[in-house]
């Protein structure tokens, strides 16, 4: 794992800091680090059912968006560090406490010791499917270092514009590679599982959060998405955008999304023949939604 962080070559910024040192592009180092963990119950109704989700919020990340609603411990390096084996009993408490799932949230930068905190988890008992909960800035390489070891991949697909997730995410070569990242994950877990008491077992949940003014950028996405991952794949298409952070900078998505925009995405997605999703009432975009980052349930 040393020789990973040595170099950091991760994600797609290659940005090759000695993160045993100082800290990469995602703002953190070698150590993970953590700024919440807790029982949610505002993820899709297939993650969070009845008895929750248990969520693993990472502090970093590999992108910087302007709107990004967890910018506290995403742009900021608030959060607790913490070792494999303290982690995995974590897990294990949150699985005890009963929850549907382990889901790791940001977690991209923190592969290697995310694979290893899972195989000691597995190792002292972990049953309940393992989330990962990704922006898909990822390398296919690195994901398959997750192989056999995830269960669902909860998977965002943010932009097709290269116009677009480099003015509002400084990555202009996002969907080149968030597509190639998948794709990845498709070829690992398949498309998604759902048992009898509705909670996701195994597969791929796409989250495409629909941007006030880019809903022609949407569209290109679920077209992208029916022609290379198949009509049966599950999106969750969003309408909980809120602007937040610096997104009063950009006139455009300083505002949230109007009826007509999120209706007229939902239009084009049937419209295209898309056969398996979830869709947001109007009330999801509100602040309340975002978790209080305390580092509560690093007990």
């Amino acid at each position: 794992m040393d020789d990973l962080m040595k170099n950091c070559t991760l994600c797609p910024r290659n940005c090759g800091a000695d993160r045993t040192k100082s800290a990469g592009f995602c703002r953190v180092r070698d150590k993970m680090r953590v700024a919440l963990v807790s029982t949610h119950m505002y993820e899709e109704p297939c993650i969070s059912g009845n008895a929750g989700s248990g969520t693993v919020f990472f502090s970093g990340c590999n992108m910087a968006c302007v709107f990004c609603q967890n910018f506290d411990i995403s742009q900021k390096p608030f959060g607790r560090d913490i070792a494999p084996d303290a982690l995995s009993d974590i897990f294990l408490k949150k699985q005890a406490e009963g929850v549907h799932n382990i889901n790791l949230v940001s977690p991209s930068h923190f592969v290697p010791q995310i694979r290893e905190t899972l195989i000691m988890a597995k190792e002292k008992g972990l049953s309940i499917p393992v989330v990962y909960n990704t922006n898909s800035y990822e390398k296919p390489e690195t994901l398959r270092l997750l192989d056999g070891l995830v269960d669902v991949y909860l998977a965002d697909l943010k932009y097709f514009s290269e116009e677009f997730s480099k003015k509002y995410s400084a990555a202009p070569d996002y969907f080149a590679h968030a597509s190639e990242a998948v794709k990845e994950m498709l070829h690992q877990v398949g498309h998604l599982r759902i048992n009898a008491d509705g909670i996701a077992e195994k597969g791929l949940l796409i989250r495409h959060l629909v941007l006030p003014s880019l809903r022609k950028d949407s569209e290109k996405i679920l077209l992208w998405i029916r022609d290379n991952l198949g009509a049966e794949t599950y999106v969750s298409v969003m309408n909980q955008y809120v602007p937040m952070y610096k997104a009063s900078e950009f006139r455009e998505i300083s505002r949230r999304l109007t009826t007509f925009e999120y209706e007229k995405v939902l239009d084009y997605f049937l419209e295209i023949g898309m056969e398996n999703g979830f869709r947001q009432g109007k009330g999801s975009a509100v602040r309340d939604y975002t978790p209080k980052f305390d580092l509560s349930g690093l007990e």
